[in-house]
């Protein structure tokens, strides 16, 4: 194996093993933040070390090993190692003892460990643009370029995020640990945003030349599945991981040949991914089994399997998305809910119904710079040739949006609205 080779293969093991190597060790020296610099010294040390030796049998154990041989020798230093060790316990003392076999540096407790750092990394004490660059960060092993190269922030920004969000988890003293009760369901629902937020990013980039961020949606979607490993009894993990399954089986046909948006109703369903349809579908029935009430994410996963299920767009059970949009606004109201409602309305019984539903919206603070109000006000006054109507709506909405590839579509039906226009009412000025 090359030197490149090798220096691929650990980019490959850092991107896998990372996590699971910071939890070990944050279980360790409790601070998030130290514990990824002892990692990222094992990063070093294999970066060193393997070109000469080859990668080992198990690179997360040897990952693991000298990450702890690291923070032993910090606790050592900072002579605090008899106390250290009256905590932790057994665990650490066999570590002391240099264990030549590199496999018991794996620890029984490593899923559990792995589990307390997505908590720790999206706690609610942080900012959500924290949470998301910390949770990027420390899970995803993604470096900081690659973050602010996803959000179209600068690295420095991400930098100064991910210090702030360590620097607050140990000012706050945030214990390393799974919440219970009460509090464990108000972190889930943060860390399940969080995911979630990173998966939309990637979905429908907020701004920039590029339609999609395929690299956000596999992280998130990578996240969502080690989540519900995890906590395989909680129903909305596995609703959002349906939910995400299917919603990038329709990735390949979400794109035209030079990069353009292509709408749900206009893609080619043959180029959606079966597969992925299949896991998604499969997950939601798994949280389904589970009993509970449905929650925002199984029925958003619902919806998307509405979709899924129909063979061409003529064949959704438009009904059904509307029903379940009423749902889901009972469970987690928002007004982006109810436009999202009211495209399913117009698409079951008309756009004039829909119109009134979005037309009650137009005055919500909180939608007032959404480009996606205009742009389905747009669409529905056009259904109803009200073209001129129509093109104003377009271009306000194109005139919203940050993502290049989405204004140019929303030009263009503007565009598509004024020429409409001038053949319904050709004296028109």
């Amino acid at each position: 194996m090359t030197a490149s080779d090798t220096h691929r293969a650990i980019d490959a093991v850092w991107r896998i093993e990372s996590a699971r190597v910071i939890a070990g060790l944050t279980r360790i020296v409790r601070d998030v933040g130290q514990a990824e610099e002892l990692a990222q010294d094992a990063l070093v040390a294999a970066l060193e070390q393997w070109p000469e030796t080859g990668v080992p049998r198990n690179p997360g154990a040897w990952l693991m090993a000298v990450g702890k041989r690291r923070a032993i020798d910090l606790i050592r230093r900072k002579e605090r190692f008899d106390r250290k060790l009256d905590e932790l316990g057994h665990d650490l003392a066999v570590d002391l003892e240099g264990a030549s076999d590199l496999d018991a540096a794996a620890d029984d407790t490593i899923e559990d460990d792995l589990l307390r750092l997505v908590f720790i990394s999206c706690h609610p004490v942080l900012s959500t643009e924290a949470r998301v660059a910390l949770t990027l960060r420390v899970l995803g092993g993604l470096r900081t370029d690659e973050i602010a190269r996803a959000f179209l922030v600068s690295e420095s920004t991400v930098g100064q995020r991910i210090v702030r969000a360590k620097r607050t988890l140990a000012d706050a003293r945030v214990p390393f640990e799974v919440p219970a009760g009460g509090e464990r369901d108000a972190r889930l629902s943060s860390v399940l945003e969080v995911i979630y937020l990173v998966f939309n990013e990637g979905y429908s980039a907020t701004a920039g030349d590029d339609w999609l961020r395929p690299a956000l949606c596999e992280e998130a979607l990578r996240l969502g599945r080690v989540l519900a490993e995890l906590m395989p009894k909680e129903p909305e993990v596995h609703g959002l991981v349906g939910l995400m399954e299917i919603q990038a089986s329709r990735s390949a046909a979400r794109v035209g040949p030079s990069g353009e948006p292509v709408l749900l109703l206009d893609q080619d369903r043959s180029r959606w991914d079966q597969m992925l349809i299949r896991r998604g579908l499969a997950a939601l029935e798994r949280a389904e089994s589970l009993g509970a009430a449905p929650g925002p994410y199984r029925l958003q996963a619902a919806i998307a399997a509405c979709h899924a299920r129909a063979r061409t767009a003529d064949d959704t059970d438009w009904a059904q998305i509307a029903a379940l949009y009423e749902s889901l606004a009972r469970v987690a109201p928002s007004p982006i809910v109810e436009l999202n409602r009211a495209v399913a309305v117009g698409m079951a019984f008309g756009p004039a119904t829909a119109l009134e539903l979005v037309d009650a919206l137009t005055g919500e603070p909180s939608l007032r710079g959404y480009h996606l109000l205009p742009s389905v006000r747009g669409d529905l006054l056009a259904k109803l040739h009200r073209f001129a109507e129509a093109r104003a709506e377009f271009e306000r909405a194109a005139s919203l949006t940050r993502n290049l590839r989405e204004r140019t579509l929303l030009l263009e039906r503007a565009a598509q609205a004024q020429a409409a226009a001038a053949v319904s009412s050709p004296h028109a000025t």
